[in-house]
């Protein structure tokens, strides 16, 4: 293969490599940033000498995190949102992508089904209707009402219905031939197939509940049992509150941490699980996505 060393290309690469290093630079530095205030005393932060390199070093902000506060019951919380929602959202999405990936004359009403979940996209239940539906079913306070009124992400449900429609027939074909039903097929042949695309919706599924806070706001009335977003959206409230409810001599605990370290020693360790879980999709991720974009 020939290369074009023409000064025009190398220009365009000059500028591609120095545009992706900056954008780079702009998400990683603010997190060095959180990451080195919560590393530094109290008097280096209040100073504003922290940039990204930790200044006094101390670990007494993870240390209230991990003794002060209710952050690893919103962290299980969470953890257990993460779990559940994540496979009501893939076995939800699979039973409805694979039915809708076929043609309007395998599937009757296939059209009418499509506009029904295109305008759900469009227009949503609103805040105070689907609040009042989660209180009707005797939801509020449970970690019920953070799960179903999502339970079926559309936009996922329509990248995994162009990526089965993207498989060649013969497939399915081959497989019915052999004497195998529809679960079957979609089973034992379709879901290993299905991997990368189910990698990429997971990971919307994931990354979505994890970062999810208003709705612990609005459905939890104990917020003992908020999720760790909510959690941690109240410290940058009152965190001075959690200090004082802690149990230790305040003065001596300001001096060595304050709000601010605090605040950013829990939300490091709140991003991390999340930072953890996205290597071992992301060889699936970009995949799936193009897969499923291709057709419409």
């Amino acid at each position: 293969m020939i290369q074009d060393k023409s000064l025009g290309r190398r220009l365009f690469h000059i500028l591609n490599y120095t545009l992706l290093i900056i954008t780079s630079l702009l998400c990683i530095l603010p997190f060095i940033n959180l990451l080195a205030v919560s590393f530094s005393s109290s008097a280096a932060v209040s100073a504003g000498n922290v940039a990204f390199w930790p200044v006094e070093f101390t670990t007494k902000a993870y240390e209230f995190a991990l003794t002060g506060g209710d952050f690893f019951t919103s962290l299980w919380i969470s953890v257990k949102r993460v779990v559940l929602g994540t496979v009501i959202n893939l076995a939800l999405i699979v039973l409805t992508a694979y039915p809708l990936s076929k043609s309007a004359q395998k599937l009757t009403g296939r059209n009418l089904y499509m506009t029904f979940f295109i305008i759900t996209i469009l227009f949503n239940g609103g805040l105070i209707p689907t609040y009042l539906i989660v209180v009707q079913m005797g939801l509020i306070n449970s970690i019920w009402a953070l799960i179903l009124p999502g339970a079926l992400p559309v936009f996922s449900m329509i990248i995994l219905m162009n990526f089965i429609r993207g498989l060649p027939e013969e497939i399915e074909e081959s497989a019915i031939i052999d004497g195998a039903g529809p679960m079957q097929i979609l089973t034992r042949i379709l879901l290993p197939l299905l991997k990368p695309a189910l990698a990429t919706v997971g990971l919307f599924s994931i990354v979505g509940h994890w970062n999810s806070w208003f709705d612990g706001i609005i459905y939890m009335n104990n917020p003992k049992n908020y999720p760790l977003q909510s959690y941690l959206q109240t410290l940058l409230q009152s965190f001075e509150q959690i200090m004082l409810k802690s149990g230790t001599d305040y003065t001596q605990l300001l001096s060595m941490m304050n709000a601010r370290t605090g605040r950013a020693a829990q939300m490091f360790l709140g991003a991390i699980p999340i930072l953890l879980v996205y290597p071992f999709l992301q060889k699936y991720f970009t995949k799936g996505l193009v897969l499923g974009s291709v057709k419409g």
